[in-house]
């Protein structure tokens, strides 16, 4: 049964390789295509004037020139991921930040009235609707209808003029949590514990915006696609000596294979976009909605003193 199981895993290891394999979403084929064409195009004609005769073949050393095309493309990659994989972990952090938050703020902050738990459960989604404002501000994008269910009309509409609205709902949580502190809800080591978890949040901001407003140096990048054309045009007057009409197909294979390595860091250097290979925020930000909403279905267990004695009641 465990061999059958184990022969059923592979096989779908298997088909799951081959569709990657041929699967065009999310690759960069559709945008290095017209690189690679051309390449082939002007290797073609390159090995035909050789075929009828004409001396176009060149003896050039490549492999110094090839090994520092390959360092650079390297280092491009290396740097575009870095700066992918510190976005996600930024999200990361924002992600248990807020699960914790929420933990807190709903166990520990005492409720009087009904309307202290209104008051709580708008607080809460406060903090999903930061995560949305800060993805929506990564992307310059306008405040817009995702964010309306987690506030009131008043503070949608005073978001709408706001030029960095996640710290706008920075502010009313921080303003909330002071609140409660004044009227004895929650002491003041609760309260420094609950204002470190919102510095945080504010921190992974600052940290994606950094990220975000640091981009690949201009002349690195003008730079390396110079290299990049110059290489894969003089590459069929190297090989048309040894490949002859084929010189094309192999120009082609490694067009594709450089070009493709670049878009790659191109695709990936700005982690907060919608493209397909960005970081998956509107996924991450749904799930930090409905870990909010499940943890408002539930009863919070608040220990208080009572006012008028000091007898500890649930």
């Amino acid at each position: 049964m465990v061999k059958r199981i184990q022969r059923d895993r592979q096989d779908l290891d298997r088909r799951a390789w081959f569709r990657i394999l041929l699967q065009l979403r999310g690759s960069v084929i559709p945008s290095i295509f017209p690189r690679v064409l051309l390449s082939a195009i002007f290797s073609f004609f390159v090995s035909l004037f050789d075929a009828l005769g004409f001396q176009v073949a060149i003896d050039i050393d490549k492999l110094i020139p090839s090994i520092i095309l390959s360092l650079l493309l390297v280092f491009r990659t290396n740097t575009a991921y870095e700066r992918y994989w510190e976005g996600r972990k930024a999200w990361g952090t924002l992600i248990n930040t807020v699960r914790n938050f929420s933990r807190t703020i709903w166990t520990t902050i005492e409720e009087e009235c009904p309307e202290d738990r209104k008051e709580k459960i708008e607080t809460l989604r406060l903090l999903v609707a930061f995560a949305i404002a800060t993805k929506l501000h990564l992307r310059s994008e306008p405040v817009e209808q995702e964010l309306a269910p987690f506030l009131s009309l008043e503070r949608y509409e005073k978001l709408k003029t706001m030029n960095n609205p996640p710290l706008e709902i920075a502010f009313w949580i921080g303003d909330y949590l002071q609140q409660q502190c004044d009227k004895g809800y929650v002491n003041v080591y609760q309260l420094t514990n609950m204002l470190k978890l919102l510095d945080t949040m504010v921190e992974v901001l600052g940290i994606c915006e950094r990220i975000l407003k640091t981009p690949i140096p201009l002349a690195y990048s003008i730079h390396l696609k110079q290299l990049l054309f110059i290489y894969c045009f003089i590459l069929p007057f190297q090989l048309v000596n040894h490949f002859h009409l084929l010189t094309a197909l192999v120009v082609a294979i490694v067009s594709f294979t450089v070009f493709g390595i670049e878009e790659i860091g191109i695709e990936i250097e700005n982690p907060f976009g919608c493209d397909f290979n960005d970081l998956p925020l509107n996924q991450i930000c749904k799930t930090m909605q409905t870990n909010i909403e499940d943890l408002i279905t539930l009863s919070p267990c608040v220990r208080r003193w009572k006012k008028t004695s000091d007898r500890l009641v649930e």
